[in-house]
């Protein structure tokens, strides 16, 4: 698009001028942010974009972690205003909902039917259309797949200005490519989704101490096919022979009649998280506490407590716990990432690999030792098992991910982008794929190394033939796909 062919025939869009940073607040810029409130508004403010002939970039709520809601010296387009709920038939679990409905609105609106979200985040807080944009996955993901493997149908709104309908029969390529295509093809603003019936607001879960990663991953192996959901923390600072000790979670949905009183624990007042930590601290100002504790020696010392506090966990037996707390973990202190620091290039990455299921462990036991030795340790690390899905940019496999917290400060941050490409060389040698909701650190040769030639090269004539003129992008698209998409 050139900027001399600027047109100001139209009204232009309200909008508003902001920082708009990637939630992990290592990478962020300045755009002018549309935030339209019907399909109508969308078409407006892409009409915009090509009068000031610059891309757009798609947001939500901004919860991935690096850049791809970031863009630089274009527009962004954030859905947050687009957020009804168009209906819901407790009879099937079916919703229908605007794109920028967030999974807290989804759950909320849901779970008094008897129904939750088949997939969900760590978080709450995405909406539907970040969530399919990523396609991202849960704890679930190797029993149900990611959260398009729930979608029936939605409507996208191309750089054209056409609204289709895309579902596994109509328009099935751009419903494939959408799906997981990182908001390069249109803007998501209509989605049905599959839900799931439960018949308790609570789940029973399981904690078992696991003094490896391999451990860890038998367990998972000897119990996927009984258990609802499976995730482990990892201490990364645990040296063999307890490389990757940690604590795995294994929780199951009540079946029918085994809550006495699902009325009360399907209430919404019940899935309420604790206002304060240890019954005193409010949580809002926990991350205060935790910034004192955001250097080596101090997060040493907080995964060594984890670690020990879960033992005690395993002894105390199955327990109870509701939907929303199991869930949303990283819910349950607010702004925790502000103890990574809240200025400059500071902030965290979450560097997160997929590994088949042949050569995971071997890979994970050697980026923990890696990174130990390079003294550049993660804060934190999470397992989880996976199952492959349908989506042309997917991130899944069947195996194994590993998802790993580094600090990132002005001074780290070469080392660490040279540790990560390190890391990374080692995963793509093993068939391994990279996340891209958390990703800052991949790089366009890396992405060619991730997929089969012919899958991306369908997607990139896909992006060409609906959106010659590169109306959407980001700076994670042009850090990725750079000099591939012509």
């Amino acid at each position: 698009m050139s900027a001399g062919n600027r047109k100001r025939e139209f009204e232009r869009p309200r909008h508003d001028i902001e920082y708009v940073e990637g939630w992990g607040m290592a990478v962020g810029a300045t755009s002018r942010v549309f935030r339209p409130t019907s399909v109508a508004e969308i078409v407006a403010t892409l009409a915009a974009a090509r009068a000031d002939g610059v891309s757009i970039g798609l947001r939500g709520t901004g919860c991935s972690y690096g850049d791809a809601s970031v863009n630089e010296h274009g527009h962004v387009l954030e859905l947050t205003r687009m957020n009804r709920i168009l209906a819901f038939d407790p009879a099937t679990g079916i919703a229908n909902c605007e794109a920028g409905v967030s999974i807290e609105q989804l759950w909320k609106t849901i779970l008094p039917h008897g129904y939750w979200p088949r997939v969900v985040s760590g978080t709450m807080f995405p909406t539907l259309g970040g969530a399919l944009a990523m396609n991202i996955h849960g704890k679930n993901n190797y029993a149900v797949g990611t959260i398009g493997d729930a979608v029936r149908e939605f409507d996208i709104v191309l750089p054209s200005g056409e609204v289709r309908t895309c579902n596994r029969q109509a328009n099935s390529d751009l419903f494939h490519a959408a799906i997981g295509g990182l908001g390069l093809l249109g803007v998501i603003c209509r989605v049905e989704i599959e839900t799931k019936r439960v018949y308790s607001g609570d789940v029973e879960v399981r904690a078992k101490s696991t003094q490896t990663l391999r451990e860890a991953m038998e367990y998972f192996q000897a119990h996927k096919a009984t258990s609802d959901y499976l995730v482990a923390w990892i201490d990364c600072f645990a040296a063999a022979p307890e490389l990757g000790r940690g604590l795995v979670h294994d929780a199951r949905y009540l079946r029918r009649g085994e809550d006495e009183t699902p009325e009360r624990s399907l209430a919404l007042a019940h899935q309420d998280l604790p206002k304060n930590v240890l019954g005193v601290v409010p949580k809002g100002e926990v991350w205060r506490a935790l910034r004192l504790l955001n250097h080596d020696f101090g997060m040493r010392s907080l995964n060594l407590a984890k670690y020990l506090a879960g033992q005690i966990e395993e002894r105390q037996g199955p327990h109870r716990q509701s939907h929303a707390g199991f869930a949303f973990l990283l819910d349950y202190v607010p702004n925790w990432k502000w103890a990574y620091g809240r200025t400059g290039k500071r902030g965290l990455i979450q560097y997160q690999v997929f590994v088949p299921h042949r050569s995971a462990a071997d890979v994970f036991e050697e980026i923990l030792r890696r990174s130990q030795r390079a003294k550049i340790v993660p804060y934190l690390g999470v397992l989880k098992r996976h199952r492959p899905d349908p989506f042309w940019l997917t991130h899944s496999v069947d195996g194994w991910s590993l998802a790993l917290d580094f600090k990132v400060t002005p001074e780290s941050r070469d080392r660490l982008w040279r540790h990560c490409a390190e890391l990374t060389r080692l995963v793509l040698a093993n068939g391994g794929k990279f996340y891209f909701a958390k990703d800052l650190v991949i790089s366009n040769t890396d992405m060619v190394a991730m997929y089969p030639p012919e899958k991306l090269a369908t997607f990139l004539a896909l992006k060409r033939r609906i959106d010659p003129d590169m109306c959407f992008e980001s700076n994670l698209s042009r850090r990725v796909l750079h000099g591939l998409r012509r």
